[in-house]
């Protein structure tokens, strides 16, 4: 369908017009028939978001992944070949080449095999790792989880025409999964041509409510709350439940008449001030005039120096440079603060010295109110969330964890951890234990030693242990895992704040020398290849949680300064076997 010549009231799309990729009914029966006899390329949950978003127009003027030419001037330039405005690579990535050959039509599947689009195979062209993750992310950090996730990627990118046979199906929450035509349909149906989009991928409590009612009012238009709920930040908040909180606030709190709830199914980058251009431009498409944009907007947290990757105001910066060419207002969000002799909010730059104010950080919610089984209080957020959260979220000392050993073989981690399981249940915690050789003996059977067989074995643990601990459970991982980047792969799977990294920093020459099956010996003579810490290299953790060393402690020890650090942590309520534990 051509939108091109549709008069809306609300701002014109990026570029001219709206991107639809979605073939006609008919066709789509001629073109999946046909998609049975194609070569089928497998989507990965982050390219599957971006292929919806692609068909429905949500990254005009971009009509596909990318091809090379956009690619790299996207790298050095931020901008599309034809010199548009756009910051972050919209890619494909195959495992190899093998079997891929230009001019051949391929079916784009997702995990369930079902058939999504076929794509008319026009380029298939390398990329490099290190060179995107610094152009975009500005760093090669893998405490970033897209720098760690690239690792898994393909080793090419492909691109060409796409033919949308029928979008992704979901099940959840339908009414709201609105695309841009739908959006902007609404938005003129209301009259409104200043539209104020806000970005969240968290729950909205009272300061965010005022501030997105104020900006509304501010440019005398109409709001678009629109959240993310593709793929986040790891350890946010799951989209169900932040959903569940919008609902209630739209339709209880929100005027009707100027406020649209509508849901993107987005993969986030978290590349920070790039991030912010692009979603500015993404809003616009769905028919916004002003963005707001907070503190470290599209910020992925800690690096592994323990500094944020970007600074507090670096994307409101980066789009106040560019809001004109983009068409989109930064409006910056203003922290507020809770008066309360006169029961409302305040912009801090307002209030006058000596004034009392009340205010609750991030952090604090989780661990004062959320992780103690403290209430919130109504000042703060409206009592329906606060119901909803508490639901969600037990104390700390009832939420799961993961306790990750690494170290050399034979560097005492399955002796710590076995220790460490009884310690953790005499407290009251159920307990599963991930060794390293019994993982391989079920679950990873048949995995060689190679780094990629490797890597299998790890990110196996690592999802395991996120299920449990997505489930309250409690899980210690003891494996060798070698390789830093896949390690914080696990780390962001499981989700920053449960994942508690324990270096167990054993010299080699100890390892070897406590060697009781001989693999050192059967290295160092060449028996055996690729054995870590021999021929092959182990990567110790750049900052982990705890490092524990064996030489001059006991394993008992050991496992006791890991309870105290899950205690100080709030994981574990003090007990008093552990206060009378010995504490050489």
């Amino acid at each position: 369908m051509d939108l091109t010549n549709i008069e809306y009231p609300v701002i014109t799309p990026y570029g001219g017009r709206l991107v639809n990729l979605v073939v006609p009914e008919a066709e789509a029966k001629d073109l999946a028939s046909y998609a049975g006899k194609l070569p089928s390329l497998q989507l990965s949950a982050r390219s599957l978001c971006d292929l919806e978003l692609l068909a429905v127009g949500a990254f005009s003027p971009v009509n596909r992944f990318m091809g090379q030419a956009d690619y790299e001037r996207v790298l050095t330039e931020m901008r599309l070949a034809d010199g548009t405005l756009f910051l972050i690579p919209i890619t494909l990535p195959a495992t190899s080449p093998a079997g891929l050959e230009r001019g051949q039509d391929i079916a784009l599947r997702n995990v369930q095999n079902e058939l999504i689009a076929v794509m008319t195979l026009e380029e298939i062209y390398s990329w490099d790792r290190v060179r995107e993750a610094t152009q975009v992310f500005g760093s090669t950090d893998e405490r970033h989880p897209l720098v760690a996730e690239m690792q898994t990627w393909g080793k090419v990118y492909v691109s060409g025409r796409l033919r949308v046979v029928h979008l992704p199906r979901h099940y959840d929450f339908i009414d709201l999964r609105r695309t841009p035509r739908d959006v902007r349909d609404i938005f003129a149906r209301l009259g409104y041509s200043n539209i104020v989009a806000f970005q969240t991928r968290n729950p909205i409590h009272r300061a965010h409510e005022e501030l997105t009612k104020r900006a509304a009012a501010a440019i005398n238009g109409a709001l678009l709350i629109h959240p993310v709920i593709g793929m986040t930040k790891p350890g946010d908040i799951d989209h169900y439940t932040r959903v569940r909180i919008y609902k209630v606030l739209v339709d209880k709190y929100y005027d009707a008449q100027r406020t649209v709830l509508s849901l993107l199914p987005l993969a986030m980058r978290m590349a920070g001030p790039r991030e912010a251009i692009w979603h500015a431009i993404i809003r616009r498409n769905y028919g916004a005039t002003h963005f707001i944009v907070g503190r470290d907007h599209a910020g992925p947290g800690i690096n592994s120096e323990g500094r944020p990757f970007y600074g507090p105001y670096d994307a409101q910066e980066l789009l106040s440079r560019y809001e004109k060419e983009i068409g989109v207002q930064m409006v910056p969000f203003q922290e507020l603060v809770y008066l309360p002799t006169e029961a409302r909010y305040e912009e801090t730059d307002k209030v006058a010295a000596g004034t009392i104010t009340a205010s609750i950080s991030g952090t604090q919610v989780r661990t004062d109110y959320l992780g103690k089984g403290n209430r919130l209080p109504d000042w703060f957020t409206r009592p329906e969330i606060a119901t909803i959260l508490a639901e969600l979220s037990p104390p700390t000392h009832q939420t799961g964890f993961c306790i990750w050993f690494t170290g050399l073989s034979g560097a005492g981690k399955s002796t710590i951890a076995d220790i460490l399981a009884v310690l953790l249940m005499e407290q009251g915690r159920q307990v599963t234990l991930l060794d390293g050789d019994v993982v391989r003996t079920h679950l990873s059977k048949g995995l060689g030693f190679s780094k990629e067989d490797r890597d299998t074995n790890i990110r196996r643990i690592g999802f395991v242990a996120s299920e449990i601990v997505r489930h309250q459970g409690v899980v210690i991982c003891a494996a060798v895992s070698p390789y830093r980047t896949t390690r914080n792969e696990c780390r962001a799977a499981v989700g920053p704040d449960q994942f508690i990294e324990v270096f167990v920093d054993t010299p080699l020459e100890i390892c070897e020398q406590r060697d009781t099956k001989g693999m050192y010996a059967k290295a160092r003579r060449g028996e055996i290849h690729g054995f870590t810490g021999i021929d092959d290299p182990y990567e110790p953790p750049s900052n982990p949680e705890l490092c524990l060393t064996t030489t001059d402690c006991g394993p008992e020890d050991n496992a006791r300064r890991i309870v105290r650090l899950l205690i100080e942590r709030g994981f574990l309520g003090s007990s008093k076997t552990e206060t009378k534990g010995r504490d050489h």
